[in-house]
């Protein structure tokens, strides 16, 4: 939010500059972003009229001025400006004045002596979208200083609030903190009735009385139309970052930065009958101030008897908007529901101040003032009269006490604030305080929505006291380091385990593209968990993988031009089952382009499926890696891993399908693990190494081309004698000698004994076991 520190300084006038006041502010929560000049440094420029124009003689374009500055005699001065003309009142820079570029001097233009320069907004170093000379009113005095004139000594601060304070989306509101801060006193801004001048009034119904607990109106007519809105108002809104258009436009606007209350102003000759706030009936349709024709979906609206003329609290229609003809018009300040205008705007796709402050909350005792300011501006300036005010709706309850502890403070805050310095902290916000025998019952005024409990109470008197004088003191306690399992690795040794195998960790959206969800999740036949109000449409479900945000990070990598790229990630996902919300933490990883990054030592070579299952079988050798189909990944480069027989993630390469879709030149090779059995590891367990020779033998067997060999050693394992220290495979063969349907398999055993050296018998007999076991579980046929 934008606004005129001049402005605020006619309210509240501390005894310091803008530096210091600006970090005040920011000091007590009021963040101020920045801190601008509103208008180029220059001198010597006043207010002058054109009191003659003559042709130059020897120019075409040029004219000859005489103008009054308020001097004894007039200045003769050149001037190339379109617009120029006798009568008009418009920056004149006499000789010697410095502007933004240039010094002025006396000088000769084409031979006639010129004695300064009538200026533009633009050679002042001002916004203007006027070709030509900046023009004041008519009634303003020659010979005034023009940075006096413009206010162009003044600062506009810029405020980025927080969402919970919409009691400081105004000048006043914020006069109000500055006091407190300050401690100065504060005086709001005092608006008496106006005297109704006619009777005419518009009647008005609530149907909504949640919605819109207060509502009232006020009909003014005889408006001039070509009144024009005053230069101080003007000034003021531009600077608040609002660009004028018109008296009735401007004032409300004006009201609503001044006060913090939104208005809106109709034109009476469109409104038929009655003013009704209702809900929209379903088909409604309304074309609002921008010209975009919206559906109303039961929003809150403000209608007549023939159908919706706003939408409540968001944006007007566009039929029945005030123009430059508006001569009646009927003025609307109501108190809308936060809860009802809350996300109102989004909806629509329409952008306003209104619903900005609506949703966030509007004070609540503020409706009735804004209206009478409002309309004392617009009698000041527009002319005509008033008729009654109509008001409908009780007055809203006041929000309740809360019970402030001395002791609760302290032990938040950890510093004692005395106790008269907190009742004065309160009363300067313009709360209710009463002393109990705990502490204080304090009541919030009306415009403080974010207040509600103890805690934000003592934030309040935090703030105030000064976080820079909360003293610092370290924490004091027992610490006990808690036992660590060996068997349980912790998440970040998990993460430092991928990153010293060369990947990368990113962190992805949790909510996804639905198309995402829908292509590369397991479980295609399980319901989407859509969002209600996602922040875009391309993030409306929520994850129950994480290969979407690894395939979309790998395609942003792409286009930078990225040739090899590992990643993985660490994060919840969201799985429907069986009615209940599971949300377990997986791990997800992506591996595209060479296996090893560029280099002279080896060959550059793809990366492939078991160079990632390598990676994963180092961090836990547990794991079994079992063919299966999975809908995103190829039907021929996938497997399920397996942990004790369960289901824990899986492993392979990008379906070509999804490839294509993404743009992808080769297919990368993905994974995906639950978290937990990633940790879960086995624990070594020492053995006395033994002094005796080991013994090798190789044995090479024929068996199904559907037997794998891991199914064949996690079945020998347990049966195997003691003597045996290793099996390990070092051959497959598949051909000629071979049945077909059949492969050979031939590995290595290990033999050794702790106590003695083994015999050919011993060795012999261990391999005869090996063979029958071999041919009694899998058919399995010894090649020779």
């Amino acid at each position: 939010m934008k606004i005129s520190e001049n402005w605020l300084r006619e309210y509240v006038n501390p005894d310091m500059d803008t530096i210091a006041l600006a970090d005040a502010l920011t000091m007590a929560g009021l963040e101020v972003e920045s801190v601008e000049p509103v208008g180029a440094v220059f001198s010597g420029v006043v207010a002058g009229r054109v009191v003659s124009v003559t042709k130059h003689p020897n120019a075409d374009r040029l004219s000859v001025c005489q103008v009054d500055v308020g001097e004894t005699r007039m200045l003769q001065i050149v001037c190339g400006a379109p617009n120029v003309r006798p009568g008009m009142v418009v920056p004149c820079a006499r000789v010697g004045a410095r502007l933004p570029e240039l010094v002025i001097k006396l000088g000769k233009l084409r031979g006639i002596e010129s004695q300064g320069m009538l200026c533009s907004a633009g050679e002042l170093g001002l916004e203007d979208a006027v070709d030509g000379l900046l023009v004041f009113p008519e009634e303003t005095v020659p010979g005034l200083d023009v940075r006096e004139l413009l206010d162009l000594d003044d600062r506009v601060l810029t405020l980025k609030l927080t969402p919970n304070r919409s009691d400081c989306l105004s000048v006043e509101g914020i006069a109000r903190e500055v006091a407190a801060i300050t401690g100065l006193d504060f005086c709001a801004l005092q608006v008496g009735k106006n005297k109704p001048g006619l009777p005419d009034e518009v009647p008005v119904r609530l149907d909504e009385k949640q919605a819109c607990p207060r509502y009232l109106g006020q009909v003014i007519r005889g408006i001039n139309p070509q009144a024009s809105t005053p230069l101080w108002i003007r000034r003021r809104l531009e600077r608040c970052g609002f660009r004028p258009k018109n008296l009735l436009v401007d004032v409300t606007n004006y009201v609503m930065l001044e006060l913090g209350q939104p208005l809106h102003a109709f034109d009476l000759n469109h409104i038929h009958d009655e003013i009704i706030v209702r809900k929209a009936i379903s088909g409604e349709q309304l074309t609002l101030l921008d010209g975009q024709r919206v559906n109303l979906d039961e929003a809150l609206v403000i209608a007549d008897s023939q159908g919706p003329l706003a939408v409540a609290g968001v944006m007007g229609g566009l039929e029945s908007a005030v123009s430059l003809t508006t001569r009646d018009l009927f003025l609307e300040s109501a108190w809308f529901s936060p809860d009802t205008i809350a996300g109102r705007a989004r909806v629509l796709n329409v952008a306003s101040e209104a619903a900005y402050r609506f949703e966030r909350g509007v004070g609540r005792d503020l409706a009735q003032r804004a209206l009478n300011r409002a309309v004392q501006l617009i009698l000041e300036y527009g002319g005509g009269a008033c008729g009654p005010v109509v008001s409908q709706g009780a007055a809203i309850p006041p929000p309740s006490a809360i019970l402030l502890r001395q002791s609760r403070m302290l032990r938040l805050l950890g510093t004692h604030i005395p106790s008269d310095e907190v009742t004065l902290f309160f009363l300067r916000l313009g709360f209710e305080i009463v002393p109990v025998e705990q502490g204080w019952m304090v009541t919030p005024p009306g415009f403080r929505f974010d207040v509600s409990s103890e805690a934000d109470l003592i934030e309040e008197a935090a703030r105030l006291f000064g976080y820079d004088h909360v003293a610092t003191t370290l924490p004091k306690g027992q610490f006990t380091m808690l036992p660590a399992q060996e068997s349980m690795l912790s998440v970040s040794q998990v993460r430092s385990w991928f990153v010293s195998r060369d990947y990368q960790e990113i962190i992805t959206y949790s909510f996804v593209d639905e198309l995402w969800e829908q292509a590369l999740r397991y479980d295609v036949d399980a319901s989407l968990l859509k969002l209600r109000n996602p922040i875009s449409s391309q993030m409306g479900v929520m994850r129950s993988t994480l290969f979407g945000g690894l395939v979309d990070c790998l395609r942003t990598n792409l286009n930078y031009k990225q040739e090899r790229v590992r990643i993985f990630e660490i994060g919840t996902v969201f799985i429907d089952e069986k009615q209940q919300l599971a949300q377990p933490r997986y791990v997800g990883g992506l591996c595209y382009g060479d296996v090893v990054a560029q280099q002279w030592g080896s060959v550059s070579r793809q990366v492939d499926l078991f160079d990632i299952k390598a990676d994963i079988e180092a961090l836990n050798p547990d794991f079994r890696f079992v063919p299966a189909v999975h809908p995103a990944l190829h039907p021929t480069q996938c497997a399920r891993i397996e942990l004790n027989g369960r289901l824990t993630g899986w492993l392979g390469v990008l379906h070509p399908r999804w490839c294509q879709e993404y743009g992808l030149a080769q297919a990368p090779v993905l994974f995906e693990l639950e978290l937990e059995s990633l940790r879960t590891r086995s624990v070594p367990k020492a053995q006395p190494l033994s002094r005796q020779p080991l013994v090798r033998r190789d044995l090479a067997i024929i068996v199904s081309c559907e037997r794998t060999w891991q199914e064949i050693l996690d079945a020998l394992w347990p049966t195997v004698p003691e003597q045996i220290v290793d099996i390990s495979l070092f051959d497959e063969y598949r051909g000629r000698g071979i049945d077909e349907g059949k492969k050979s398999l031939a590995f290595k055993v290990m033999m050794q004994d702790t106590q003695k050296t083994l015999t050919d018998t011993e060795v012999d007999e261990v391999m005869l076991g090996l063979t029958e076991f071999l041919t009694s579980r899998f058919d399995a046929v010894l090649r020779v």
